[in-house]
């Protein structure tokens, strides 16, 4: 009867699978949609040499490297990343300092995100967003003993929340400081933050989000012009309206893979920021519908592995793996918010999915820690060494 118990409350394989299958399936459609969404560009344009294939070969090179670099995380103990996150999130920080530098930082569309090395381009804001998620886990599980208290246990984090939010606002990259303050401050929130002290966070965020939005006429046009697209079809609401069209060819089941009009050089971004928009044109209600239960499994997955190292006592694993779930369950969150015009447009990806090397990159090293440290729950459950 024990050895019956024992083998009930052993774990039946040595990760979690179902975790791992829906990452690689939103990989996978990912890379067919991309594909899908940017043949029309890449024929038409000088740069890609007019071959149809460019973008699929340049986005299954970082989905090959991507795999590489989380095969390569998941070998590495928890622990370490306990230990590394301040130095992490330094590094982060001068990487988005090196950005703003004139002739290091490369300006695209009026905006400086990318750094450019002798082998590609990277994006620091992508990067400090798992910075964040780890140094938040760090300092929570550091301060605990002195998290309730204003001035010694919020206000630190605060102010160098502060610091990067005005460097990504100097970028700008106001999607990226959204996600990042949220992801944040909901590991404070979950590791024992006051809840007074919480509530007055949020209504400081939101008093400077509204300050950001009035202080900026072009963020007002972006977010008022979502909430009616159709007045102004060929400029502000250009995007999105040209996303709510290919929402509504799509209907039920799509037009076909392959099929979508609004990808023919109609849609802007339309293998980035507006992926969804193609999905739904081509798979229809169906695709977005299989996209959105893969997305809220991976985000349950989070806090379950976070809710077992909780109960084993791994502090600092338990936030880690909780503020991932939150961090790519918020930012796929906001990117479908946006491609079906119930948010205004933010230059935010779809985790996993859209076209770009370093967000790619992130994601899967950020899902190979989450993996790790359902491996390291598992292993405990054995009564073996993690």
């Amino acid at each position: 009867m024990a050895s019956y118990v024992f083998a009930q409350k052993t774990p039946s394989a040595e990760y979690d699978r179902s975790l791992a299958w829906s990452a690689l399936l939103l990989a996978a459609i990912g890379l067919v949609m991309v594909y899908s969404a940017s043949i029309s560009t890449a024929e038409a344009s000088r740069f890609t040499g007019h071959n149809a294939a460019f973008f699929l070969m340049r986005h299954g090179a970082f989905l090959g490297i991507a795999l590489g670099a989380a095969i390569t995380v998941f070998l590495v103990p928890t622990r370490f990343w306990q230990k590394a996150a301040p130095w992490l999130f330094m590094l982060c920080l001068v990487l988005l300092v090196l950005v703003l530098v004139p002739g290091i930082g490369r300006e695209v569309n009026g905006a400086r995100r990318w750094l450019d090395l002798r082998v590609g381009s990277v994006q620091p804001s992508e990067l400090i967003k798992l910075a964040a998620v780890l140094y938040a886990a760090d300092y929570t599980v550091r301060k605990h003993a002195v998290l309730k208290s204003f001035r010694k246990g919020l206000l630190p984090m605060l102010a160098v929340m502060l610091a990067v939010s005005w460097l990504l606002l100097r970028e700008p990259d106001f999607g990226a400081f959204v996600v990042i303050a949220v992801t944040s401050f909901g590991v404070l929130f979950l590791g024992g933050m006051n809840a007074k002290h919480f509530a007055a966070l949020v209504a400081m965020l939101g008093v400077g989000f509204a300050g950001l939005v009035l202080s900026s006429p072009y963020r007002m046009q972006r977010i008022f012009g979502f909430m009616d697209p159709w007045s102004d079809p060929f400029g502000g609401g250009y995007q999105l309206s040209h996303a709510l069209i290919a929402f509504g060819r799509g209907e039920w089941l799509g037009v076909g893979l392959g099929a979508s009009v609004e990808k023919l050089s109609y849609l802007p971004e339309a293998y980035t920021d507006f992926l969804l928009a193609v999905i739904a044109e081509e798979l229809g209600f169906a695709g977005v519908a299989v996209v959105i239960a893969l997305f809220v499994w991976v985000v349950c997955r989070a806090f379950a592995i976070g809710r077992q190292a909780a109960l084993r006592e791994r502090h600092f694993a338990a936030l880690a793996a909780q503020g991932i779930g939150i961090w790519i369950g918020f930012q796929a969150l906001i990117n479908m918010g946006v491609n079906m015009g119930l948010l205004p447009t933010k230059g935010l990806t779809l985790p996993l999915m859209s076209f770009g090397g370093t967000g790619l990159l992130v994601n899967f090293v950020a899902l190979a820690i989450l993996l790790r440290i359902d491996w390291e729950n598992r292993q405990l459950a054995r009564g073996l060494p993690a």
